[in-house]
């Protein structure tokens, strides 16, 4: 006589939610792996009251669906789950599910969808934003289509990577595309995925992004009140010395865009004095923005702003180093830094050399940022700009591919 196969749809489900061992699924449930063994036998006990509920969220299905026959003269609560409402935004943006619909993803679909996550993420930094941007935001339509597919283990890990899909669009969004307002919607699809992975780390870097937004238009109280539920999200997760500084980096730069320099130059001592330290805890692999050159950056920025130029020159002169081959973004925001130093200092054609290396930069890896800071190079010269080496500059401004290039990105 063949031998049963026991309940086989209670281990499908097991291992569709990422839960390869009965001891992994009895762990999450706090059960013991002896009560697992028996529900995945020929005839598996209906669970007890107290663990059903923690059974059907963990798999994602009803109990009859896990393979479980109710007692006779048991009620049996078959109601369908639901999805999140969208909110206001643009149509072409996916919402994020909140509860678990069948059929099952097998638990393989979050590792094949991260590694899409990653290659975006890599490919940010030398692929042209607007060329990026629509398949970022289709693979985070993918996530949302996948996310009430799975349960467990391998619903947290889609929903991670679901974060982190949004938080790039969101970037490329508010520093490629100067589209602020757009960004506000994806960040916050970002926040509401990474509260679906439980992933405070990732709600952290997602808060201090949003804080951005106002604080580039000077709303300090907007800005502060969202870094502060940044640094409270990080302090529930193993936050690295690198995410700490960043934190402090980043409410830096909202202080010096709201005209606190002085405020903005204690925040990033103390970035320095957090990096020095260090940490015991290891960066996120997707915390691929931020190191000492760029909090450097941030410095060197800040010192131009309050005025210290031979402080700021030397501040960025050092970062322009220290930027390896790979950085060809930042590296256009220092020469545009160094640039606003020579014209601070009354040494036109010395920012227009810097300004023209940027410039050059940017006609091989586009960057907003960058060509903002030229801009605004080209404004303080005004003063100066009947001389040749401004209207060299003039020239390359606003030259045909310069132009046409700004405006088709």
């Amino acid at each position: 006589m063949a031998r049963s196969a026991g309940n086989t749809r209670l281990k499908s489900a097991r291992l569709a939610a990422g839960y390869t061992s009965q001891q992994a699924l009895a762990d999450a449930l706090g059960v013991g792996v002896r009560q697992v063994r028996r529900w995945e036998s020929p005839n598996p006990p209906w669970p007890q009251p107290d663990v059903q509920q923690a059974l059907t969220r963990t798999l994602g299905q009803d109990l009859e669906s896990l393979g479980f026959t109710p007692p006779d003269g048991v009620a049996v609560n078959r109601g369908h789950r639901t999805v999140l409402a969208a909110t206001p935004v643009a149509a072409s943006l996916a919402t994020i599910p909140t509860q678990v619909v069948a059929p099952l993803q097998p638990a393989t679909v979050a590792a094949d969808y991260a590694v899409v996550t990653r290659s975006h993420r890599r490919l940010y930094w030398s692929v042209a934003p607007a060329t990026l941007h629509p398949p970022v935001l289709a693979h985070a339509t993918l996530g949302c289509a996948l996310l009430p597919e799975t349960a467990g283990q391998t619903r947290t890990a889609v929903a991670a990577a679901l974060a982190e899909t949004f938080m790039l669009a969101g970037r490329i969004e508010f520093f490629d595309l100067r589209e602020p307002e757009r960004a506000a919607q994806t960040l916050l699809r970002a926040l509401q995925a990474a509260a679906e992975a439980d992933a405070p780390l990732l709600g952290s870097a997602i808060l201090a992004h949003t804080a951005f937004i106002p604080g580039r238009d000077g709303r300090r109280d907007e800005a502060a009140e969202r870094m502060t539920a940044a640094r409270t999200y990080a302090r529930r997760g193993p936050a690295s010395a690198e995410l700490l500084a960043w934190l402090d980096a980043v409410e830096a730069e909202c202080e010096t865009r709201c005209g606190n320099s002085r405020t903005a130059l204690h925040l990033i001592g103390h970035a320095e004095d957090v990096l020095a330290s260090g940490s015991e805890h290891a960066s996120p692999e997707w915390l691929d923005w931020f190191s000492p050159a760029r909090l450097a950056a941030f410095k060197g920025n800040t010192q131009l702003t309050a005025g210290h130029l031979p402080q700021a020159r030397e501040t960025l002169l050092g970062v322009l180093d220290a930027l390896s081959s790979g950085e060809e973004k930042q590296t256009t925001v220092i020469l545009g830094d160094l640039a606003a130093v020579e014209a601070a200092a009354n040494d036109p054609e010395a920012a227009c050399r810097y300004a023209l290396r940027a410039l050059d930069q940017l006609e091989r890896t586009w960057y907003a940022m960058g060509m903002d800071r030229v801009r605004e190079v080209r404004r303080a010269l005004v003063p100066h700009q009947h001389k040749r080496c401004v209207r060299e500059l003039d020239d390359r401004l606003y030259g045909w591919s310069t132009t046409v290039s700004a405006l088709a990105r």
